[in-house]
């Protein structure tokens, strides 16, 4: 058996690490985020650039309306709210 005091460090050590690995996730999710939002308002969409003068073609809209229903949901889902 481990004695008390090695117990206690041991599992403060692991609270500490896996709050840092809590941290880091969240953080790269909200920089995913943010690079998803960047591309769609730019317009760097998967789907292609296939446009018709200057409009693009029905099947784009519809990609980019679902990427941003997709980001809606992820952004959701970060801030902890049911949807």
């Amino acid at each position: 058996m481990f004695p008390v005091e090695s117990l206690v460090v041991l599992g403060s050590c692991s609270l500490i690490a896996l709050g840092v690995i809590g941290a880091v996730f969240s953080w790269s999710w909200k920089g995913w985020l943010q690079l998803q939002h960047h591309q769609l308002e730019h317009g760097h969409y998967a789907g292609g650039g296939q446009t018709v003068g200057d409009i693009p073609a029905v099947a784009n809209r519809i990609d980019l309306a679902d990427l941003r229903e997709r980001i809606k949901k992820l952004e959701a889902i970060a801030a902890g709210v049911d949807y």
